[in-house]
């Protein structure tokens, strides 16, 4: 009708308090379309096939993707990119309480590690100095110690400097890219078949961080240590949590029927039973 746009300043920009009030609910309003996590024998079989392939990159993926999953990482934490991804400097082997010094141990002594940790030092989402650590799973193919330990020994056999990306790999010009990652993902999502209930559309290499929270929530780990572990900062990290998984929910209506039949504390408008 002529009029001006009330949504406009006079630089004739949105008005930043609607550009705040916009961003706000598009963050408290999630795109329904969130990855699916992915169970471990999706992992397990990146695993093995790396286990038996002379191919580095491959190697360097998988032990990424097992990193990824335990840590509850972002793609931008775990590739090899040019954001805040975790670097050689970042880590940290424990053999019982003595820390072992990445420079100079010998090899046998690194592969004796049963600890490991990630320090946050530049990484978006961390407090910078703050340290996670997880101990060996006890799997011969899925640890995220024996993970760590792989990167460690590579980058050192290679001379890396300190500050390279733990998914670094030389002599090839193929980098492990979350585009890398996901073609690996959903390859082996389509060997295992649609008995898996997804798609290989349906999952990406931002999956492996809903994925290891899932694998704690149907182990039973109190949500807020799931919270801490992630780095979560709200309650952003129920997007994360699928009620999809059968093992979370297989008994619930069972225990629904046995826990449904009650009465309520009557209020004073309630009439007393006669005797």
């Amino acid at each position: 009708m002529g009029a001006n746009d009330p949504r406009l300043n006079s630089a004739h920009s949105i008005d930043f308090r609607l550009q705040r009030t916009l961003k706000a609910w598009k963050n408290g309003d999630p795109a329904p379309d969130r990855v699916k996590p992915i169970p471990i024998q999706v992992i397990r079989r990146i695993a093995f096939l790396a286990q038996s392939s002379p191919d580095p990159t491959l190697a360097a993926a998988a032990d990424m993707i097992i990193i990824a999953f335990f840590y509850l990482l972002r793609p931008g934490e775990y590739t090899d990119n040019d954001k805040t991804p975790f670097r050689l400097e970042d880590v940290q082997l424990f053999i019982g309480d003595t820390r072992i010094n990445l420079t100079t141990a010998p090899t046998e002594q690194a592969r004796q590690a049963r600890f490991a940790s990630l320090t946050f030092t530049n990484q978006k989402n961390g407090v910078r100095g703050e340290v996670i650590g997880l101990a060996c799973s006890g799997d011969p193919y899925l640890c995220p110690v024996q993970a760590i330990i792989h990167r460690v020994l590579y980058l050192r056999h290679h001379s890396a400097p300190s500050q390279t990306p733990l998914a670094r790999v030389f002599n090839t010009t193929t980098r492990v890219t979350a585009s890398l990652l996901t073609t690996c993902i959903r390859d082996s999502v389509s060997h295992l078949g649609p008995s898996l209930g997804f798609l290989p559309q349906d999952v990406s290499a931002r999956c492996l961080r809903a994925a290891g929270a899932t694998a704690l929530l149907l182990a039973k780990v109190d949500p807020d240590v799931i919270r801490l572990i992630g780095h979560w900062r709200s309650d952003e990290m129920l997007r994360y949590l699928h009620v999809q998984a059968y093992p979370l929910m297989k008994d619930y209506s069972r225990q629904m029927l046995s826990a449904g039949m009650y009465s309520l504390i009557p209020n004073h408008l309630v009439p007393q039973r006669s005797n």
